[in-house]
């Protein structure tokens, strides 16, 4: 909300992108990326494992592609 504006048009907006998101990944997967994404902004050997293992980088790619489709959906 507070990148677009925080507006009605941008609750909207953002509320439309959570729904795509939604449809494209089930909740788990969804639940499962977001913590690569967040536990990979480690620094060192902590954050290694959450970005570079194979499991995180399919996860956090499916993820982005999500949000990407539901830029281009929603913005």
């Amino acid at each position: 909300m507070k990148a677009n504006g925080e507006s009605r048009d941008a609750l909207q907006s953002c509320s439309c992108s959570i729904d795509v998101v939604a449809s494209i990944i089930p909740y788990k997967r969804y639940e499962a990326a977001e913590t690569f994404v967040s536990l990979g902004l480690q620094t060192g050997e902590r954050g290694v494992l959450f970005r570079q293992g194979a499991v995180a980088k399919t996860a956090v790619s499916e993820l982005r592609r999500a949000q990407a489709e539901a830029d281009v959906r929603c913005f």
